[in-house]
């Protein structure tokens, strides 16, 4: 049985940069069209998708290169967070929490109207 395991391993890495080449699409391919870049990957099958993997397409850095935050912050520390449970408390109650408020204050600032 392991004397099979390198048969495998190059099967299954053919197959990997087969799919990721036909899956990659054109304009993030490099130095060769597509086209050559799949005969290239089944005709010569341990190199092929070894150069491939290399040198075939533009590699993005992990993560996706998208702007992070510098350092958590807790969902009730979030001004996005709170927010939004500020407008979501509002869609529930249909308004009925500022109307509300605004008889407490009018209250407040009349105490004979009650």
């Amino acid at each position: 049985m392991l004397r099979y395991l390198p048969f495998l391993l190059i099967i299954a890495l053919t197959i990997y940069a087969f799919i990721d080449c036909l899956n990659t699409p054109e304009e993030e391919v490099k130095h060769l069209p597509k086209v050559v870049w799949v005969m290239i990957i089944l005709l010569f099958s341990v190199v092929g998708p070894i150069v491939w993997l290399a040198a075939g397409r533009k590699r993005v850095a992990a993560g996706g290169g998208r702007p992070r935050r510098t350092r958590w912050v807790a969902p009730d520390d979030n001004p996005e967070f709170l927010r939004s449970l500020g407008e979501e408390q509002e869609r529930r109650n249909g308004g009925r929490d500022r109307d509300e408020n605004k008889n407490d204050k009018d209250k407040d600032a009349d105490p004979g109207k009650e």
